[in-house]
């Protein structure tokens, strides 16, 4: 038993990461391995980075931009793997994460079993990543696996997946209608056809987040705020699929009222059809309350600027946060490179300085 693993990367302006992120899956010590990337009409100079990597087990391809969900769709339709890591253009694997995660596969008597691993998430130095675990680090059925995501809204980063081909080809593709939460619906629909998850601590994958705004960020955007509140909807619609209790019922309107106030009170059209799904599950939104520390921005100002401070004074403390890691990450790199330099010199000259 020796499987071929395909690592599947979309690419659209990442310039600055796509070589550590080649680097990483080139890295990977399971030895059969194909990595294919599609780059989605960069502008920048990703496409020419990448080609770089290409040879017999390195696929580039290029298309018109059409969006993330597009390009691994079409990274999966020329694949030939019989398990598929998804890697996210600035994300990073630890050397034997596939290894760790194919020595659990091949125990396994089904190939439905979704593997899982530990992620941690950094800015610009992969050695500083905060491992934090939540209660999706274990193995779990589907329907309860998703009940606690909705529950206490949780997440896997992407790259944590090893997914089977048979167990991918069941879930179907990406949904190109989704710009907002697209990762976060596919695996829905991956946990719906799979047997459950089976999670390793010992696979590590890192989430590069150097910037506050990012795909995942929803903003003001009609389109993304549109995206969301589909997915939301195809989110409630996947867990009462596999069990429609009390229970799931209250998760549901939990996982509403949690992203309501993305919503509330510019997009009025969606928030009465979220209160009216609320009340088709037996429950009941409320207006979304702001933090204790913004509130009181609200009889002052209105509720809409207290919104936005919300949101973006946390925006700036991570900038500022931001800024210093990438500081030191620059120091770093050029104590690193004098190092080098002190080690190229002759000892005389060392000697005598």
């Amino acid at each position: 038993m020796n499987p071929l693993v395909s690592i599947l990367i979309p690419a659209y302006n990442d310039q600055r990461w796509i070589a550590d992120t080649f680097t990483s899956a080139l890295d990977q010590t399971w030895p059969r391995k194909e990595i294919i990337i599609v780059d989605d009409g960069s502008t920048d100079q990703t496409l020419t980075i990448a080609r770089q990597f290409a040879s017999k087990t390195v696929a580039v391809v290029t298309q018109e931009n059409q969006g993330a969900s597009t390009a691994r769709n079409r990274a999966f339709a020329l694949s030939q793997g019989d398990y598929i890591q998804w890697l996210d253009a600035d994300d990073l694997l630890s050397p034997d994460k596939i290894a760790k995660q194919i020595g659990l596969a091949e125990q396994s008597a089904s190939k439905r079993t979704l593997k899982s691993s530990s992620w941690g998430y950094f800015m610009y130095r992969p050695a500083k990543a905060r491992f934090v675990p939540t209660a999706l680090w274990c193995d779990l059925p589907p329907v309860e696996w998703l009940l606690l995501k909705l529950s206490h809204n949780l997440h896997m980063q992407p790259a944590t997946w090893l997914v089977s081909r048979e167990l991918t080809e069941a879930a179907g593709p990406w949904d190109t209608r989704l710009s907002v939460d697209d990762d976060g619906e596919y695996f829905c629909r991956v946990l719906l056809a799979s047997d459950g998850t089976q999670f390793t601590s010992e696979a590590k994958s890192y989430y590069r987040m150097p910037n506050f705004k990012s795909l995942s960020k929803v903003g003001r955007s009609d389109k993304r705020l549109e995206s969301l509140w589909l997915s939301l909807q195809l989110h409630v619609r996947y867990l009462r699929s596999l069990e429609d209790t009390e229970r799931i019922r209250a998760a549901c309107v939990n996982y509403l009222e949690t992203w309501l106030l993305h919503f509330y009170p510019n997009r009025a059209d969606i928030v009465k059809q979220a209160y009216q799904l609320a009340a088709d599950l037996g429950g009941k939104l409320e207006i979304p309350r702001l933090r204790w520390k913004y509130r009181w921005l609200q009889p002052i100002f209105g509720y809409d600027f207290a919104k936005r401070a919300q949101f973006l004074l946390p925006a700036i403390r991570w900038s500022v946060a931001r800024s210093w890691d990438k500081a030191l990450f620059v120091l770093e790199l050029v104590c690193d490179w004098l190092k080098v330099l002190e080690n190229r010199q002759p000892a005389r000259a060392r000697r005598f300085r």
